[in-house]
């Protein structure tokens, strides 16, 4: 079943035609790659589906219904949630903290009762804190639940990237290049994570320029190229198509 739909998706800046007539589906439950040369589209893509960029013509559909003119927030509070290559951590703060400013998004805690430090403010913060704890634990993060955003590698910065995300509660996350650039070990240990995050009811999508990762961990793949779709499949169809083997595997 479809949780996302991208119909007709079009995006141009003055003359430049970014996205043209783009049409595709993302499935429940599946890890979908999104490929492509540099200048394909892939973030103009994920920037219409979490409302940051509006399509020139076209729709994104959500669990059937039309986000195309939606802010960023709104679709966020729907449970599509996207991480920018690790510009969305406060730096300054512990892992903890990031983790439970990520919880805010889902939280129903009243103005006043924070203010008054009501009982019910205090139960609420504990299962916030204890939620957060279970979100470090899952993501393999807790024992640097002290330590600053920035004093974490690179790869642990990506881990907590993840982690925040799913204190959004989400039905759908984006995820910008997570392991672009990392060691062979720590990309097996994020992959490995995002399928657990997949096993766990949420729907992933991913650009990601290590071929390795996207063909071992993507159920399938969606290439762009020039703004257009140009083949979709899994992995092993799409490692066999000519028209990907010629413009962009290079082989």
């Amino acid at each position: 079943m479809a949780l996302l739909e991208i119909k007709d998706i079009s995006k141009r800046f003055g003359g430049l035609h970014v996205l043209e007539g783009l049409n595709l589906n993302v499935e429940q439950g599946e890890i979908l790659g999104l490929i492509g040369p540099n200048g394909a589209g892939k973030t103009t893509l994920f920037n219409l589906i979490s409302g940051f960029l509006r399509p020139t013509a076209g729709s994104v559909s959500f669990e059937k219904q039309d986000i195309s003119d939606l802010p960023p927030h709104f679709i966020a509070k729907l449970g599509i949630v996207k991480t920018f290559q690790l510009t969305t951590l406060f730096h300054g703060l512990s892992v903890f903290d990031n983790v439970r400013i990520g919880l805010q998004l889902v939280s129903d805690i009243g103005f006043f009762e924070g203010i008054l430090n009501t009982s019910s403010y205090r139960k609420k913060e504990e299962a916030l804190r204890k939620e957060a704890l279970d979100i470090m634990h899952f993501t393999g993060i807790a024992e640097r639940k002290d330590q600053l955003a920035e004093e974490l590698s690179s790869g642990w910065r990506r881990t907590l990237a993840i982690a925040v995300a799913l204190a959004a509660h989400p039905k759908l996350i984006l995820l910008d290049e997570p392991v672009t650039t990392l060691s062979p070990t720590r990309v097996k240990s994020i992959m490995d994570l995002i399928t657990e995050v997949r096993n766990r009811g949420v729907t992933v999508m991913l650009i990601e320029h290590n071929m390795r990762a996207i063909m071992d961990y993507c159920d399938r793949i969606a290439v762009l190229a020039s703004g257009s779709l140009l083949a979709e499949g899994t992995p092993e169809y799409i490692r066999q198509h000519k028209s990907v083997i010629g413009a962009y595997l290079g082989a």
